[in-house]
């Protein structure tokens, strides 16, 4: 007797337990239903939304790409317009230290002086047309040795008159154009 009573408890619970999960199945399926009722317009709408906002992000970056594209080619054409005269200036210098050279030489007699007059004269416009295009040379002559304007071809010790690491003599000058050097002037450095 005790056994169809837990049957019949066991009935019981379980029809009890059965209209809980019935409840449950209801209503998931009307949120499906909700689910499925979601108008085509509604849907439509919101894939337009994403769309139109795909497109402004993207015509966003291509606007800073090109606002970037436009500096660098500003920063371009400014480097190129500072160092214009490069290539000429650097074929100029050997030119501008032979006249040095020839103007070295010690006159004599009176057409001696007078073609060292004239060389004075043409080596005088050349160094005011190279300066005129922002050629300078280099002058370290008693200033500390900097690596990146000169190059030392000799040393000598230092002493009273120069300290150590100090540009004694130029031997061949150096010439920078803006801010870069064309060519580095050959020193002899104190040690």
């Amino acid at each position: 007797m005790a056994d169809k009573e837990k049957d019949q408890d066991l009935k019981t619970s379980k029809k009890e337990a059965a209209p809980k999960t019935d409840e449950k199945a209801e209503k998931d399926s009307a949120k499906k239903k909700q689910a499925e009722k979601v108008d085509p317009k509604d849907k439509e709408i919101a894939d337009l939304k994403q769309k139109n906002s795909d497109l402004e992000d993207n015509l966003l970056r291509s606007q800073a790409e090109m606002q970037n594209m436009n500096k660098r080619h500003s920063k371009e054409v400014a480097d190129i317009l500072k160092y214009d005269g490069q290539k000429l200036a650097t074929e100029i210098l050997p030119v501008l230290d032979n006249l040095e050279r020839a103007l070295s030489v010690e006159a004599d007699d009176d057409a001696s002086k007078q073609l060292k007059k004239g060389i004075e004269m043409v080596q005088e416009h050349l160094v005011k047309a190279v300066e005129a295009n922002h050629v300078t040379p280099i002058d370290n002559v008693g200033e500390k040795f900097d690596p990146t304007s000169s190059q030392a071809v000799q040393t000598v010790p230092a002493d009273d008159k120069h300290a150590k690491d100090t540009v004694v003599q130029v031997l061949q000058k150096g010439y920078k154009l803006e801010d870069r050097v064309l060519r580095p002037a050959m020193v002899v450095v104190a040690q």
